[in-house]
């Protein structure tokens, strides 16, 4: 790793940082409607944006800046294995093409801003939306401070802050600055920063994959060169080669469909989903965002070329930032690091306000002041915002870096717990909602637990949340956790249904009818909402 400043590759990502920030914040200007004041319009972006905001935007929110950072980092550790990423990404979008059209409709015929909404009115349960909205806050927390530990990744190989031994306030400033600056323009412009942010995130990601993955190679000696040095280091590290040993086969499975059906519980998914204006966009970008899963996996051969280029890091986190600093010349390592760097400024904030949307919706309102008027609701949301970008930040500064990793593997668990609720009630209202509490309350104890009693196979000093598996019961094969919690979840929610329905216990009012489920935009009684302000009146 280089001493020192590299003044121009820090030039090239100052540059590119002031451009998104001037944008962030000019963002609040761009489709302004009338009312402002709503979480419609602050937290959902007046619910209008069309097939190509909506992809950059869902594209920038799902492969994140630890995406880049990790999913290569992972094949440059550990071989074959970190490929796990790119079939979950495929998995995912014939899934979602059969519930997000459905939870689309229902969400803007009734002016469901959160999940939790959606859970409360099908199932007439505050108990159940609220079991959903925690797990959701729970969930993203470590995902956001994972955003800021890629730009810290990014700052550290750049040499920008000194060494282990300089103060910690000199050290952290620029991370701190960052994160001052997201927290200004999240807090102004809501989620049209981030929309707007997201067409220069993935237009320099796609820059740099397509560079990396030609020139690269070239000056390594070409692919066969490449695959031939990775094989004899997974061979002598025992790591199967280039394929996961036969042992690691149910984990490589469990973990890609569990994964799969995890990456649209999440808060931040759904808040980009609702933002668009009609279910043929949602339908659109569920055909057209694979192509993000192609780039995926071109990334992720950059884990072999680490490896070959003879890359020797510490923490495996910053083995791509450092084979760009190595291999590229140095204002291209620079846009590639301001690549990295805004690739993690769009999901913060959008996660940021996805979290604050359900603290807003789904317990101030709910249960703190029910009768919140609607600028009441954007401002507590605002600040929540702000508090949990802090918290986030408090964890990146005072934890160590592979705690922040494995308290986003365990929110992964616990947000596959809210699928039942979500998705099963998207297409049938037979489950029963204390069932439904009950099966998520198994599946959050069990996957808690049993992450608690794995042990990290790297650092020996760590022997509680050191990894996502662990035996499957009855099996016996290793498996991810998160996928043994929902099985267990889902034999819960529907034995207890038949109990509950035999005892005939109170199921609670649906407030949703079938016809809600296949409603769009400009369908009577469903309103095209918040168009943007005329010119005059956009002040």
């Amino acid at each position: 790793m280089n001493d020192g400043v590299n003044g121009v590759a820090l030039a090239v990502f100052i540059f590119f940082f002031v451009a998104v920030t001037v944008m962030g914040f000019l963002a609040a200007r761009w489709r302004r409607a009338d009312n402002e004041q709503t979480l419609d319009e602050w937290g959902l972006g007046g619910r209008s944006f069309g097939t190509w905001i909506t992809w950059f935007l869902l594209g920038g929110d799902l492969y994140t800046a630890y995406t880049f950072v990790a999913v290569p980092a992972a094949i440059y550790a550990a071989g074959a294995a970190g490929f796990f990423a790119v079939p979950y990404t495929i998995l995912i979008y014939p899934l979602i093409f059969t519930f997000l059209p459905r939870l689309w409709s229902v969400s803007h015929k009734h002016g469901y801003v959160t999940t939790s909404d959606f859970v409360r009115g099908r199932f007439g349960s505050k108990g159940l939306s609220l079991a959903v909205a925690v797990t959701g806050i729970l969930a993203t927390m470590p995902y956001i401070a994972l955003q800021l530990v890629g730009i810290q990744a990014v700052l550290d190989v750049m040499g920008v802050g000194g060494g282990e031994d300089t103060n910690w306030f000199v050290k952290d400033l620029p991370l701190l600055i960052a994160f001052g600056v997201l927290a200004a323009y999240t807090y102004s412009s809501g989620l049209r920063a981030p929309a707007m942010i997201a067409f220069v995130k993935d237009t320099l990601i796609y820059i740099v994959i397509a560079v990396a993955i030609i020139y690269i190679p070239i000056k390594l000696g070409g692919f066969d060169e490449i695959f031939a040095k990775a094989g004899e280091k997974y061979t002598e590290a025992g790591a199967g080669g280039l394929v996961p040993p036969e042992a690691g086969q149910w984990t490589y499975a469990t973990l890609a469909l569990g994964s799969a059906l995890a990456l649209f519980m999440y808060p931040h998914s759904i808040t980009a989903t609702l933002s668009s204006k009609s279910r043929d966009v949602i339908r659109r970008n569920t055909t057209i965002l694979p192509l993000y899963s192609l780039m995926l996996g071109l990334l992720a051969l950059l884990g072999f070329m680490a490896i070959a280029a003879g890359v020797k890091v510490a923490n495996g986190q910053l083995a791509i930032p450092q084979l760009f600093e190595d291999m590229f010349p140095d204002w291209f390592a620079g846009v590639a690091f301001a690549a990295i760097g805004i690739g993690a400024l769009v999901p913060a904030a959008i996660m940021s306000i996805a979290a604050a949307n359900l603290f807003t919706r789904n317990i101030y309102k709910d249960f703190i002041k029910p009768d919140a008027t609607p600028e009441q609701e954007t401002k507590v949301s605002k600040l929540v915002s702000l508090l949990v970008k802090v918290g986030a930040l408090v964890f990146v500064l005072t934890m160590d870096k592979t705690v922040a990793i494995n308290f986003q593997l365990l929110g992964g668990i616990w947000i596959l717990q809210t699928f039942p609720a979500l998705v099963g009630g998207l297409f049938t209202r037979w489950l029963h909602r204390w069932a439904l509490l009950a099966g998520w309350a198994v599946g959050m104890i069990y996957g808690t637990v049993a992450a608690y009693g794995v042990a990290s196979p790297t650092n020996p000093d760590q022997k509680h949340f050191g990894g996502s598996n662990a035996a499957i019961p009855g099996i016996g094969e290793m498996g991810y956790i998160g996928l043994t919690a929902f099985v267990l979840n889902v034999a819960v929610t529907v034995v207890l249904t038949f109990v509950l329905k035999a005892l005939k216990a109170p199921e609670g009012i649906d407030e949703t009818s079938p016809a809600d489920y296949t409603a769009d935009a400009g369908d009577p009684g469903v309103q095209v909402e918040l168009p943007p302000a005329t010119a005059g009146a956009a002040h």
